[in-house]
């Protein structure tokens, strides 16, 4: 395309174009090698440097085992002493005030109440998971459970930012982008970090996956897996009246457009995401056809999936991890969460239900195709629940005494593959599950122990932003090297 001529205005800037343009200049400098540590520069012909993809991938501080992560959400908090975490003393004193001083809860709770589902010892190492979970049990010997998680608050939103962004109240970029951040992506096609909740977004929305103040393009790409056409799944995936090669020139020349608009702004960071985003959303069409189209799989895959939106959730969920997609967050409990206070018995039995088959699957399926040694699952929620009934509360149990209260003190997360030494149980609550009293484990200390597992050190893994360095565990977390291999 021709050029137009230029025009004597053009040579001239005026004061305030001097000053931006000047002191710009000068931080580029600096710039310049901050991207080239990240390995965001690229030398081209005559010696020059350009920027390259945000997501190319890039080496962490030092070799570690795990490359992908998908993490498993359970929003609400599920029941540790219903899960993976037996507490036979709450038997012995059903119906009976416990013994615990300090019984700190947000509501004021009642008696010990007992796990109305039964426990069995699994695999060889013998750890005993409840009936809820008999499908993951079946991959117990792959699996580090943690049964002394501890929180700061027993909230929900505070309690969801705190695990997914290592802070309860200030806007900080999720664990996903830092990862992205950190790694980039080994698949320039589809996104590096990819959030899957079915039927619109949890409590706090799209901050569970934002990337705050680090660089837009590491924000989670939210996909509602509700629906199961693809082209439903993500919004205009496929064009369907210009071809590929009348829209690779039409992005050429937008691009070249976009470039020079970009020049003229200092290379904001908001407008060059805006801009990558126009060049992945054409490289998506084809391969994310591919990837959401869980048509594809074999039928006795389909089977080992089981059936409903969790299962087919958690197989893309494989799909996407084995093209390279670097962090995958698979929500459960968005519509119904494991926020239990009442009917507890058969809500948490209808969850567990919707997920456990197909979470016991993906663990057999990421091991049989060579997946597992180099993918961290994690399995959680932002607190667990307590080990006392929850009394009636208006507007909060319509009236029944058949639940459990929000519980920060003491819960269970458990990872797998990665890493991790599985076939191990790390930490303790007391006797009835109240709180953490053994290898207390903190929300921090899992974060820093998930980034070991990529590669990182937690406390180098930082972004200079608003005059200090960030990190997703802020200035604490300690990294517990017994939970990998």
């Amino acid at each position: 395309m021709p050029h137009p001529e230029p025009k004597p205005d053009d040579l001239f800037l005026t004061r305030r174009e001097l000053l931006c343009r000047s002191g710009m200049g000068v931080a580029s400098l600096g710039l310049g090698a901050i991207l080239g540590s990240l390995g965001l520069t690229g030398q081209v012909r005559g010696g020059s440097t350009r920027l390259i993809s945000p997501f190319a991938s890039r080496a962490p501080h030092f070799p570690g085992k795990a490359k992908h992560v998908i993490h498993l959400f359970m929003n609400g908090g599920p029941s540790h002493v219903d899960t993976f975490d037996p507490k036979p003393s709450l038997a012995k004193l059903a119906g009976k005030m416990l013994p615990v001083e300090n019984l700190r809860t947000e509501r004021k709770t009642g008696a010990a109440f007992p796990s109305p589902f039964k426990f069995e010892k699994m695999g060889q190492s013998g750890i005993e998971v409840s009936e809820l979970f008999r499908h993951v049990g079946e991959s117990i010997d792959e699996i580090a459970v943690i049964r002394s998680m501890h929180a700061d608050v027993p909230n929900h939103e505070p309690s969801l930012l705190l695990l997914n962004c290592g802070e309860a109240r200030l806007i900080r970029p999720s664990m996903g982008s830092w990862v992205t951040y950190g790694l980039g992506s080994d698949n320039q096609n589809l996104p590096g970090f990819i959030a899957m909740c079915p039927g619109g977004y949890p409590i706090q929305e799209s901050q569970n996956w934002q990337s705050a103040f680090l660089p837009s393009v590491y924000q989670g790409t939210y996909i509602d897996t509700q629906h199961t056409d693809v082209e439903k799944l993500i919004e205009n995936v496929r064009n369907n009246y210009v071809g590929l090669k009348e829209q690779r020139e039409q992005i050429d020349l937008l691009q070249a457009l976009n470039e020079q608009h970009r020049e003229q702004r200092q290379r904001d960071a908001e407008l060059e995401a805006r801009i990558q985003s126009f060049e992945l959303a054409y490289r998506m069409q084809l391969e994310a056809m591919d990837a959401f189209d869980v048509s594809r799989e074999p039928q006795h895959i389909l089977d080992m999936y089981g059936p409903g939106t969790q299962a087919r959730q958690i197989l893309i969920a494989r799909r996407l991890i084995e093209r390279g997609v670097r962090f995958v967050q698979v929500w459960h409990g968005s519509g119904q969460p494991w926020d239990n206070h009442d009917d507890l018995e058969v809500n948490h039995r209808n969850l567990a239900k919707q997920c456990d088959q197909a979470i016991g699957a993906l663990l057999k399926d990421l091991k049989q195709r060579g997946l597992l040694e180099e993918t961290l699952v994690i399995w959680g929620g932002e607190f667990g629940r307590t080990p006392t009934v929850e009394l009636p509360t208006p507007g909060a149990n319509a009236g029944k005494i058949n639940g459990r209260d929000h519980n920060h003190w003491g819960f269970t997360t458990w990872l797998a593959g990665g890493g991790v030494q599985g076939g191990q149980v790390y930490g303790a609550t007391d006797e009835f599950g109240f709180q953490a009293v053994e290898q207390k484990v903190h929300v921090h200390d899992l974060q820093a122990t998930i980034l070991h597992a990529l590669g990182f050190d937690h406390e180098k893994l930082t972004y200079r932003y608003a005059g200090r360095d960030f990190r997703l565990t802020d200035v604490s977390g300690h990294v517990v090297h017994e939970l990998l291999a």
